[in-house]
Formats: C-alpha cells, sequence, structure tokens
C-alpha cells in the first residue's frame, strides 16, 4: 500500500517555508495500511475460504485505505517533483523507495506461499519472474500477490507525471488532469448513453479509474501551500470538487462522499490540524506501512489457514497472524527497504558528483 502504497523512511513532507516532517500524513499512512491488513484477515478471508472459521469481527470496509493511499501518493509525488532539479532524480527516487522492498517481498511471498499452501492463490516460477517488472499484469501474467495491483498503478502514475515534468507542464497539472478526467467521463458517457466500452488497456494506462483520488492529493498540496497565490489555491479547489463530482457520477455518490471525507483527513493532516492520539505507533505504522502492505496478504492467509486447520480459533489465529506480519515488516523495513533505498540513493549520488549523472 501503497507511496505508494503505500510509500522508507516516509519521504520527509514540508512547505516551501520549511515546515518540518508532517507526521500525520504518515500516520494516516500507517492507518490506511492497518485497514487494509485487517479487511484481508477477516472480511476477505471468509469470502475466499468459507469453509473455514471466520473472525468474530469483521472489516468489511477496510479496502478504502488503498484509496487513502492513492491520495497521500498524489501529494507526495506532486511535492517531490516541484523540489526536482533533473528527471534521473526523480527516478532514482522512486526506483530505490519501490522496487528494492517489492522484489524481496514477491521472492519471500512465492517461497511461503507454495511452502505453507494456499489454494488458488499460488503461480509459477516463470510467472514470479515476470512479477519482477511490476507491470507484469498488463502483460497478462498474474500477480504473485494481489495487492501488487495498486503498485501498477502507482506506477503509471509516476510514469505520468514524471512526462509532464520533462514537459515543462508542471504548472498545468490541473489542466492536464483535468482532461484525463473528462476522458473518464467519454468511457462513462460511452457505456451508460450507447452500452459501448471504450479501451480497456488504454483506461488502463490512463489510470482513469483511480485518477481523481491522486488528483485530490495534488489539490490538497497546493491548498496547504501558504505561499500559493489565491488564483492557484482557487484552481486546486476546483480541481478537487471535479474529481469528487467525477467519481460520484461515474462510478457512484458512495465513493464521491468517501473521496470527500478522506481528502478532508488528509487536508488536516497536512496543515496540522489532524487530532491523532501521540506515541510512537502510529508514526512507527507509517514507517512500516510499505513492507508491511507487501507482506500482508498471502503470507498472512498462508500461516492463517495452517492455524486454522490446526485447531486455532480465527480470532487467535488473526491476532497471531497480525503480530506476526507487524514483525516481520519491521525487520523487513530495516533490514531491505531502508539499507538498500540508501545504498542506491548514496550510489547515485557518488556517481553525479564524479561527474556522471545525467538531466
Amino acid at each position: 500500500m501503497p507511496t505508494s502504497i503505500g510509500t522508507a523512511p516516509q519521504e520527509t513532507v514540508r512547505h516551501r517555508r520549511g515546515r518540518p516532517r508532517l507526521g500525520e500524513i504518515d500516520a494516516l499512512r500507517g492507518v490506511a495500511a492497518l485497514a487494509v491488513v485487517l479487511f484481508h484477515y477477516s472480511t476477505r478471508f471468509h469470502e475466499l475460504y468459507p469453509e473455514l472459521p471466520t473472525t468474530s469481527w469483521q472489516v468489511p470496509h477496510g479496502h478504502y485505505g488503498v484509496n487513502l493511499f492513492f491520495i497521500i501518493s498524489g501529494f507526495v509525488i506532486f511535492m517531490t517533483l516541484e523540489r526536482t532539479q533533473v528527471a534521473s532524480d526523480f527516478v532514482i527516487s522512486r526506483f530505490s523507495r519501490l522496487f528494492p522492498m517489492y522484489w524481496a517481498a514477491v521472492a519471500l511471498t512465492f517461497v511461503v506461499t507454495h511452502w505453507l499452501g494456499l489454494p488458488g492463490k499460488l503461480v509459477s516460477l516463470g510467472a514470479a519472474a515476470a512479477n519482477v517488472l511490476m507491470f507484469h499484469n498488463l502483460l497478462g501474467v498474474p500477480h504473485v500477490d494481489g495487492v501488487y495491483w495498486t503498485l501498477e498503478v502507482e506506477l503509471y502514475f509516476y510514469c505520468g507525471m514524471l512526462l509532464l515534468f520533462l514537459r515543462g507542464g508542471m504548472h498545468r497539472v490541473f489542466e492536464a488532469t483535468a482532461a484525463l478526467l473528462l476522458v473518464r467521463w467519454a468511457y462513462f458517457i460511452a457505456h451508460a448513453g450507447w452500452g459501448i466500452d471504450l479501451s480497456f488497456t488504454v483506461g488502463r494506462l490512463l489510470i482513469l479509474k483511480q485518477l481523481p483520488w491522486f488528483v485530490l492529493g495534488i489539490a490538497i498540496y497546493v491548498l496547504t501551500q501558504t505561499q500559493a497565490s489565491r488564483l492557484e489555491h482557487g484552481r486546486a479547489l476546483v480541481a478537487g470538487v471535479f474529481a469528487v463530482v467525477t467519481l460520484a457520477v461515474t462510478d457512484s455518490l458512495m465513493l464521491g462522499a468517501l473521496a470527500a471525507v478522506l481528502a478532508a483527513l488528509v487536508w488536516l493532516a497536512a496543515s496540522g490540524r489532524l487530532p491523532l492520539p501521540g506515541g510512537p505507533l502510529l508514526p512507527w505504522l507509517g514507517s512500516i506501512s510499505y513492507p508491511l502492505y507487501l507482506l500482508h496478504e498471502n503470507v498472512g492467509w498462508s500461516l492463517m489457514r495452517k492455524a486454522l486447520l490446526h485447531g486455532w480459533s480465527a480470532d487467535m489465529a488473526a491476532a497471531a497472524v497480525l503480530l506476526a506480519m507487524l514483525g516481520l515488516a519491521h525487520l523487513a523495513s530495516r533490514g531491505i527497504e531502508q539499507p538498500a533505498m540508501r545504498w542506491v540513493r548514496q550510489r547515485w549520488h557518488a556517481r553525479k558528483q564524479g561527474g556522471h549523472g545525467t538531466a
């Protein structure tokens, strides 16, 4: 989950006047990851394996944590590119952020699920190898873990924003995204009015279904900039409203309302006005949110099935697996994610200082 999705230590979020890191954003990211995990260990697990005992509690709407991830990603990626001097720095930053931990998760998930068993979720070794691309599903290759679909969406968003950056169009981001949202409206009208389904592949590459959530994140970033002009704030507000209306009309009123609520939460967090519990728990959850998101689903389900088949109660199994996944995510963050990210970025900076950097 997830910024991404989720999305290391988390990126430092600063206003143009040097505002300190917004820990509330990281906390929201951690809450979003936990919501997705709880959904998968209760509601979704029961849907997949109804023959096994289910938990006495359910989190049926926890999967909407992914939508919160997308809003936060829009905020962070636009902020990052606004402060980026050359495109290659952004590419290396995103690569080091996403891929090393992702590759480790692919390998670990493949090994654990084949070792413990997970009916209906196993893939071949060749498919697992193709997963390293991250856009493998576009080629018809199944995911090693179902949560990877959001990473593909994030990757396309990054590519689109990078293209806008390379064309010098960051100041026109709301015009560019509005044009894409109008394409989504065209898809909706063609289907609703004439029963015509426009190209699925084009819609997927343009992330038409998820784009409104990213637009909300970009709009919130601009709205929280104290040095932005009233015109910039106005454009951001219009873009955010258009994104919410697009979701409400082309998807559902419920999703439009949810988008408004989640956007308000992110705005409060980015403005330092979100009252969250103190202490280290939520910042810690935010710091491990990416490996937690990557590792929790199929590995967790494999462990839950084994525990249930050995006579554990569903509540005990879910609690034990949750604790195990939190611990595994912590170890993965400290032992893989952060060291790999530092190593890649240090190598890149050393190469640039040696006169080999590229624009």
